[in-house]
């Protein structure tokens, strides 16, 4: 009996045109819409340094698996049906670990860690039954990350049979090791370790990958703050507070998509090693960006509840630190393909630090208007600065 798959599921690879994103993959990023605004919900819950860690590692476990998942279908055929039901499985697991989201560290411990080794564990073998007969070094590779995979499920699904403290620690070790196992290049005895050599990615789909996620970022936080919104009286107050809440999404897209993304991924796609380029700039890098833009909102929300309440240490951070994560990830993405970090986002890191001076003895509304306006002042240094050196290179600008 033959044990692994008889056709060849991986992508046909065109030099000149980079692998598109199928409607299944979009389909499949559908559910993880709903995980976002589960963690938004989370940390608007639980409150706390406790609250913040913990949402912290959910949202990590969440980013760990969608990325893993984009990883994989840069390699296989989605339009495969073998591959669309495997797509189709893990939508129906991320369903089961993004409804656990908010009673992850309580009642449903169990059914997140369950559903997330279901797909971790799941995928890296349906990968091992796939490449086989036809990708030796890539199968080689995924001998290696089911190991470490396996190894760390065990410690998921103990703590979620745990409780209390025990859980969380852990499940801070599983995910200390699965966040560091692709730098590790996943080393196993008797197998060594994998290269970004390894890794012959299609640079170009994987960074519209992460661009689909930063806009399900930015949709689910419009979401929150437009049904937040609906919800009060509306005054001058929370008018405002609205209008710093959408000036600081468009802010946000125009910095990443306007300056960022395009021109990126076109260096990168041209890299000699993209998969060295991938592990730091979208597997790592990203997570920071779309942390900042799930923080953010929860901040927008915090203000139009409150718009002249002075802003307790936690709220401050949320307020300015949602804005300074993102341009801190946003500064990465791009240091990594250019020769410096952009100054306007060490600007902008520097004003919002300024802000933290004041922030005790500032209403939210207005600290918030001016964590919004430091971000527009970057999207607009960047854009005018993109196309000061576009027309310095002779390359044409849209209006």
């Amino acid at each position: 009996m033959h044990l692994f798959a008889r056709t060849n599921l991986l992508r046909r690879r065109d030099e000149t045109v980079a692998a598109r994103v199928t409607q299944i993959e979009l389909f499949f990023d559908l559910v993880f819409v709903f995980a976002v605004t589960q963690l938004s919900h989370t940390l608007l819950a639980h409150f706390t340094p406790m609250g913040v860690l913990q949402t912290t590692m959910l949202f990590a476990g969440v980013w760990w698996v969608w990325m893993y998942t984009s990883w994989v279908t840069n390699w296989l055929d989605p339009e495969r049906r073998s591959v669309r039901l495997l797509l189709l499985a893990m939508m129906l697991a991320a369903m089961v670990l993004s409804t656990a989201l908010p009673h992850a560290f309580e009642r449903r411990g169990l059914a997140f860690a369950g559903a997330y080794v279901a797909m971790q564990v799941g995928r890296s073998l349906f990968m091992l039954w796939a490449l086989h007969d036809y990708s030796p070094r890539n199968y080689r590779n995924f001998q290696r990350i089911t190991v470490w995979l396996a190894t760390t499920g065990v410690l998921w699904l103990w703590g979620g049979f745990s409780e209390g403290s025990m859980r969380l620690g852990l499940w801070l070790l599983a995910l200390g090791i699965d966040l560091v196992s692709p730098a590790a290049g996943f080393w196993t005895p008797g197998w060594g370790r994998s290269t970004t050599q390894d890794w012959d990615i299609d640079g170009g789909h994987l960074a519209e990958r992460c661009s689909a996620f930063v806009l399900i970022a930015l949709g689910e936080s419009v979401t929150v703050t437009g049904a937040a919104f609906f919800e009060l009286h509306w005054t001058d107050a929370t008018v405002a507070a609205f209008l710093s809440a959408f000036l600081l999404a468009t802010a946000m897209w125009w910095i990443y998509f306007d300056t960022a993304a395009e021109r990126t991924s076109r260096l990168f796609a041209a890299h000699k090693d993209p998969g060295r380029i991938a592990r730091v700039a979208y597997t790592y890098v990203h997570a920071a960006l779309v942390g900042g833009i799930i923080v953010a909102a929860v901040a927008d929300e915090r203000v139009l509840d409150h718009p002249w309440a002075r802003a307790d240490l936690g709220t401050a951070a949320v307020v300015l630190g949602g804005p300074a994560l993102y341009l801190l990830g946003n500064g990465l993405f791009r240091r990594l393909l250019s020769p410096r970090f952009a100054p306007s986002h060490l600007i902008g890191l520097a004003l919002l630090v300024a802000l933290a001076a004041i922030s005790l003895v500032t209403p939210l509304l207005v600290l918030s208007g001016a964590a919004t306006g430091v971000t527009i002042l970057v999207a607009i240094a960047g854009s005018l600065l993109h196309r000061r050196q576009a027309a310095a290179a002779g390359e044409d600008e849209a209006d």
